[in-house]
């Protein structure tokens, strides 16, 4: 078998495969014996054919098929062999018809070339915007703190997190109480004036004390939600779809929010054991927790605005544009040739900055270990964890959970790419020139915006 290569331009190549029935004869005849062997063939009983029949019965196909194996593979193994990057995966010039009295062939696939992309990160200039905590965020995410660990206790006033407790009776027109058969009266009833979805039928509650009455619409507290109005009123929700009248509630209990005391029990509480020991450390903590927090808006702009400047510096290549068009619509049932012009400008920015990043990892020698994968898996889960306000959670826990994302390969192949470009992305801040500034988060949000 002979194969060769003829570099059309830069970008466009076709590789020519000479094979000769020396070359697959062999393949053949032990294919078609498999076939008398394992297959049940009317006529004769099993492994009792001869060869001759078994090549007028199946000679052509199989003879198709090896050819076409042997073929496809000597181009692939050409390519590997060669070094040779490419785009897509080669694609037959035309497809021959194999018959049986045949010997010899030649075929002829064309491929796309990798356009050669010179990125030097020393002439490339980046920003990256550091953003401040303010004093404000951590007075904010300690109030959060405390809220969650302190104690509910009976308040003299409503503000905005407490919970009333009381009698709700249905109202007339004129304001006075109904008292009818079909009257709606709740004796033991329940509202958290920040959960309802009007905040003015809520901010009715705000600033009054035990024994006052509020006049108030359960309806339009709820928004027209029967099911929440159900419960509220303790009815049916098939009643509750027509109530729509007015209410007074007579305030008997208030509970309120006792925030929680800055003591070892809380900072256990909140960081774990022995992390943080007095007031000083405790707002160390969260000033840290909450810079880690934002950092990853500072990383996401950067990843936006380096690509960007990148795919400008380096993204005026050429590219193998008719063969890639061919090869996407062949491996994608939503392209066709009428519409493959359109969708394929969309492509061509993602297709440039893939080939930027192959480039830059190759220069900057940036390899993915498992290791990499297992520290982005126990960042996912950190994060995950986080969210309901899990932050002391045991690394043991971590890496169990961890372990389990990776057990999924749809999430293991997803995670092996962000753990690639956590990776690029350092490798580009550790090469390129780095302008780092330090921002407020007013700042960020009008430079992100901006961007």
């Amino acid at each position: 078998m002979n194969v060769s290569i003829e570099k059309i331009d830069n970008v466009n190549g076709k590789i020519t495969v000479s094979i000769e029935e020396n070359d697959y004869k062999e393949k053949v005849t032990n294919d078609l014996k498999r076939i008398g062997k394992t297959h049940t063939i009317p006529g004769f009983r099993k492994g009792h054919i001869s060869i001759e029949q078994l090549r007028r019965r199946f000679g052509k196909q199989v003879k198709s098929e090896v050819i076409n194996q042997e073929v496809y593979e000597a181009v692939i193994n050409y390519i590997r062999d060669n070094k040779l990057a490419v785009l897509g995966e080669p694609l037959p010039v035309e497809v021959k018809e194999i018959n049986l009295n045949d010997a010899d062939y030649t075929f002829e696939y064309e491929i796309g070339l990798t356009p050669e992309i010179n990125v030097s990160l020393s002439e490339v200039s980046l920003p990256y915007y550091n953003i401040e905590v303010s004093q404000d965020m951590v007075d904010e995410q300690d109030a959060n703190f405390r809220e969650r660990f302190g104690n509910q206790v009976p308040g003299e006033e409503v503000d905005e997190k407490a919970l009333v407790k009381g009698s709700i009776m249905e109202l007339n027109e004129d304001g006075s109480i109904k008292e009818t058969e079909d009257a709606i009266q709740v004796t033991s009833g329940i509202i958290a004036p920040m959960y309802l979805k009007r905040k003015e039928e809520g901010d009715k509650f705000i600033g009054k004390k035990l024994n006052d009455k509020v006049v108030f619409n359960p309806w339009d507290a709820c928004d027209g939600d029967v099911t929440r109005l159900a419960s509220m009123l303790n009815i049916e929700k098939d009643k509750a779809a027509d109530v729509k009248s007015d209410f007074e509630m007579s305030i008997a209990e208030i509970i309120v929010v006792k925030p929680a005391e800055l003591n070892e029990e809380y900072y256990k509480n909140i960081f774990g054991e022995g992390k943080v020991n007095n007031e000083e450390e405790y707002f160390n903590a969260i000033k840290e927790m909450i810079s880690a927090q934002i950092s990853g808006n500072s990383e996401i702009l950067f990843r936006m605005q380096a690509e960007k400047t990148l795919v400008e510096q380096y993204g005026n290549v050429e590219l193998p544009n008719e063969f890639l068009k061919k090869w996407l619509v062949r491996r994608n049932e939503g392209l066709t040739a009428e519409n493959i012009d359109e969708e394929y400008e969309k492509m061509v920015p993602s297709l440039k900055w893939q080939l930027i990043k192959e480039r830059i990892a190759a220069v900057t020698e940036v390899k993915i270990e498992e290791a990499d994968v297992t520290n982005h898996a126990k960042a996912i889960a950190r994060q995950q964890f986080a969210q309901y306000g899990m932050t002391n959670v045991e690394d043991d826990m971590l890496s169990d959970y961890a372990k389990r994302i990776l057990e999924d390969k749809n999430s293991r192949s997803r995670i092996i790419e962000e753990a690639g470009d956590v990776k690029l992305f350092e490798a580009i801040k550790q090469n390129a020139k780095i302008d780092a500034k330090n921002v407020s988060i007013d700042e960020f949000k009008a430079i992100a915006e901006k961007a």
